[in-house]
């Protein structure tokens, strides 16, 4: 019969182009190698590879044998790696990186939920609008909405994600608020960026997309800012609509305009490719997840 122990060590051989090469990789003598693939052609019937003192080749019998092997004992590699995680409660540090409006509730509920579930790991939170390199920055996961570029990272959409246009109480009863989207002309709003010249605000509604000029005496480049302002009565926001969530149910906002908003967007978890995707990635994930349903 067949050792699959056999089986490994001659991938191994060819992978690393040389017994040697391979005794290195596994940690075995060179003999016990040249001898575990001795015994598997044995088992086999067939010539695998080609030996001299000064080189090895691959029979043709041998690359085939490779090619389907290889494939099958990775199988069994994924299947014994996800076993051995299932069994083993996840541990470490977790680096995750997240937009600057994913610093509140409900994100920061799953992260809570998380933390006490798995008291052996811990969350180290960046959060930042900048678009990070999660391999020079050491980041385990990311949270990012829109389009995604970046091939070199794996993405699982988790949710969606829109505008839409709040105001304050106070402010409403001030100014009043607005009957259709043309008359935020006429309505102090804040903006969100670096400067409340030549803004205009793009959303659609009943008559599909439409834009709008807006202005106002506040320009704020961070979205807490931005809500923090339109809860102070300073004007009109666009803001994310999981970010102002329970503002609005408080009452300490209110959702004006409610036909309108942005088109929604797609809210993703993404990290390297080239990273192994660790239990307590996979669990946090499926924690934030429940609380941005996919629309």
């Amino acid at each position: 019969m067949m050792d699959l122990n056999d089986l490994a060590v001659f991938v191994r051989v060819i992978e690393a182009g040389s017994f040697t090469g391979a005794a290195r990789l596994l940690g075995l003598p060179k003999a016990t190698v040249s001898r575990r693939v001795a015994e598997l052609e044995r088992a086999l019937g067939v010539r695998l590879l080609q030996r001299t003192t000064r080189s090895l080749s691959v029979t043709d019998a041998g690359r085939l044998y490779y090619e389907q092997s290889s494939q099958a004992l990775r199988t069994i590699e994924i299947a014994n790696q996800q076993l051995a995680e299932a069994t083993v409660e996840p541990s470490g540090t977790l680096r995750v990186s997240a937009p600057m409006g994913m610093g509140q509730s409900p994100f920061i509920d799953a992260m809570s939920e998380f933390l006490v579930a798995h008291p052996k790991v811990k969350l180290e939170l960046i959060l930042s609008d900048d678009l990070l390199n999660l391999v020079e920055e050491g980041i385990d996961l990311a949270f990012r909405s829109g389009v995604l570029s970046d091939s070199t990272l794996v993405a699982r959409k988790i949710g969606e994600t829109h505008r839409i246009l709040c105001a304050s109480p106070a402010y409403l009863r001030r100014h009043g608020a607005p009957a259709t989207l043309s008359d935020l002309r006429r309505h102090e709003c804040v903006i969100s960026g670096r400067s409340l010249a030549g803004v205009q605000w793009t959303l659609h509604g009943p008559r599909g997309r439409e834009s709008v000029p807006v202005g106002g005496r506040v320009a704020v480049n961070e979205m807490f800012a931005v809500v923090a302002a339109a809860m102070a009565g300073h004007g009109i926001a666009l803001v994310p609509h999981n970010m102002v969530g329970q503002a609005v149910q408080r009452r300490r906002l209110v959702h004006v305009l409610p036909k309108y908003a942005t088109p929604a967007g797609g809210f993703y978890a993404v990290y390297p490719s080239s990273r192994h995707l660790s239990p307590a990635v996979k669990i946090f994930v499926d924690m934030v997840a429940k609380r941005f349903p996919v629309a």
